[in-house]
């Protein structure tokens, strides 16, 4: 009867070290991979908010010193130039034509158009005050959403709008870009986010994050 124990209690013992064994680096491979895949997550969402930080303050300094992209040379805000006249007073179509009619090149429209791009611009690239940028930039794009009004087929003249898409369009595309960047704290990578997390007037307002 021993002699028959001895070789089961071994072969029994063999086959939990096995499995003890193999079931370790699995369990390695599967955290490493997790661990990657989350830094590879943080690198692309540090990416898309430099990327889209970038587009606003692009604008913004275009638009201020007339670089000559969308704004001529020596059309530009410090010569004179009104950020938002152009764009506003050519408003075709929408629930808010005429209202943006009365706006167009109102000093506190270009103050606030203007202020909102450098802000949006400035959060995003340093990766503080996310969801503020969030809050800002998706009120910004709905309004730019509406003045463009992608449901009409046609603008007030009767002309056709050439819109491409009843719903979905560029400023709609933005607007889900802040929310999903301040809903994921992108500004934890490479950016100020950590820092200014542990500020604290911005523990104690986490609306500022």
């Amino acid at each position: 009867m021993a002699l028959h124990n001895h070789p089961q209690r071994h072969l029994g013992m063999g086959f939990r070290s096995l499995a003890r064994t193999s079931t370790a680096p699995a369990s390695a491979s599967a955290g490493e991979a997790t661990a990657v895949a989350t830094a590879t997550q943080a690198y692309v969402f540090a990416g898309l908010r430099l990327l889209t930080g970038f587009v606003f303050l692009w604008a913004f300094l275009d638009k201020t010193f007339g670089i000559g992209y969308a704004t001529g040379s020596g059309k530009g805000w410090i010569d004179g130039g009104s950020p938002t006249k152009g764009f506003l007073g050519g408003v075709a179509v929408g629930p808010m034509e005429s209202t943006f009619h009365a706006w167009a090149g109102a000093a506190w429209a270009d103050w606030f158009f203007m202020l909102g791009l450098l802000g949006i611009g400035l959060t995003l690239i340093a990766g503080i005050g996310l969801r503020l940028a969030a809050v800002a930039g998706t009120a910004m794009m709905a309004l730019m959403w509406i003045a463009e009004w992608p449901p009409a087929k046609h603008l007030s003249d009767g002309s056709a709008s050439m819109s491409t898409n009843p719903f979905a369009d560029y400023h709609l595309v933005y607007a889900v870009v802040l929310i999903v960047l301040a809903a994921v704290g992108a500004g934890a990578t490479w950016g100020l986010g950590r820092a200014w997390a542990r500020l604290p007037f911005v523990s104690r307002n986490r609306w500022l994050m």
